[in-house]
């Protein structure tokens, strides 16, 4: 018998605290908006919160959960909090050589760091409990001077090849930007010579601290280029990656890669949502907008935000007539267009300027 249909997505990231031991220039958390000043941040939830959180969200259908922050391993108890999380069931649903699969198993779990306070104790939870850890790799030559946070770029590549000698599922997390583009091939070989057992490549989109650093935005041809050339290393490793941020398929044919998964539809509020460190629920990690207190999920039901992005109630601005848009297609990032223009059915960043191609 199916449980009841549930309004939440599978995934939920779980945002654990504000504070961060890198000062990355890329950063797109919204608490890191320097527009709008150095404004207190709300007080962050204790782990015995999150617990109860994470208890209500297995039970109401949520099958995986991401650590991240700010800087997860940050937060004081998150260990305590991640050993909790394992214990609990969840009702996993999915389609196994055409038949609906059903079993009762633990979540499904993510820790996402930048890697400086990553130890052995981490590498071995991660081990023990079957953790997927992602660590960021933002360039080789260019990584000191993108995260600021006074780590040699040596020590994630550390945790990469001890990593896969435990046996531990890495991914290494690419933001590409026009400081770090130049290198992008080496980048992503480093990372998998190192042991990574893939890669996940993001564009670089402004918000946060990234709204003060605009000069990193890549121009259209770069952004055309970064799947051919993840393409080309990946092919010749015979390893597999994706891209995170949504393409607009006017630009990239996502059909033409055997090796790199480019997504063109948005998946906030559909696949994943977003808990901030206060306990507030949002509809992707790029978005400024508190929806709802996490006790007060069911009311997502009725937030009018919530439901623009659940029925992709949209139509980007020039898009008009495409016949891939709302099919195979949402534009780019609807987020992106939101912070950058006000307004989720405005041009994903990529467009300024530029028109999109209908297709």
């Amino acid at each position: 018998m199916l449980p009841a249909l549930s309004i939440l997505p599978a995934t939920a990231v779980l945002e654990m605290t504000w504070a961060c031991n890198h000062a990355c220039l890329f950063c797109s958390c919204p608490w890191f908006d320097m527009a709008r000043g150095d404004a207190r941040p709300p007080e962050e939830m204790p782990v015995s919160e999150w617990k109860e959180l994470v208890e209500t969200f297995a039970r109401a259908g949520v099958t995986s959960f991401c650590f991240t922050g700010g800087e997860p391993l940050l937060k004081k108890g998150l260990l305590e909090l991640i050993a909790f999380t394992a214990r609990l069931t969840a009702h996993h649903i999915e389609t196994v050589g055409g038949a609906l699969k059903q079993q009762d198993a633990p979540p499904s779990l993510y820790l996402l760091s930048n890697g400086k306070a990553v130890t052995d104790e981490i590498l071995e939870m991660c081990r023990d409990l079957n953790i997927a850890l992602s660590v960021s790799l933002p360039g080789v030559e260019t990584f000191g001077e993108h995260t600021r946070g006074n780590q040699p770029v040596e020590n994630v590549l550390h945790i990469f090849r001890k990593a896969s000698a435990m046996g531990i599922t890495t991914t290494a997390g690419i933001t590409v930007t026009r400081r770090n583009f130049h290198e992008l091939y080496e980048t992503i070989a480093m990372a998998l010579i190192a042991g990574a057992s893939q890669i996940l490549l993001n564009r670089f989109m402004p918000g946060g601290r990234g709204l003060a650093n605009r000069d990193l935005e890549l121009s259209v041809e770069q952004i055309r280029q970064i799947p051919e050339i993840a393409e080309a290393v990946l092919a010749k490793a015979n390893r597999k990656g994706h891209i995170g941020t949504e393409y607009p398929r006017c630009l990239v044919d996502p059909e033409r890669f055997t090796h790199i998964k480019v997504g063109t539809r948005c998946s906030a509020a559909s696949d994943f949502f977003v808990v901030s460190p206060s306990g507030q629920l949002r509809v992707c990690n790029h978005s400024p907008i508190d929806l709802a207190h996490w006790r007060d999920y069911e009311q997502l039901k009725d937030h009018p935000y919530w439901q623009q992005f659940v029925r992709k109630d949209w139509l980007p601005s020039g898009c008009e007539g495409c016949r891939h848009i709302g099919i195979t297609c949402d534009g780019g990032c609807r987020e992106a267009a939101h912070v950058s223009c006000g307004d989720v059915s405005g041009p994903d960043p990529v467009f300024r300027g530029l028109a999109p191609q209908r297709q």
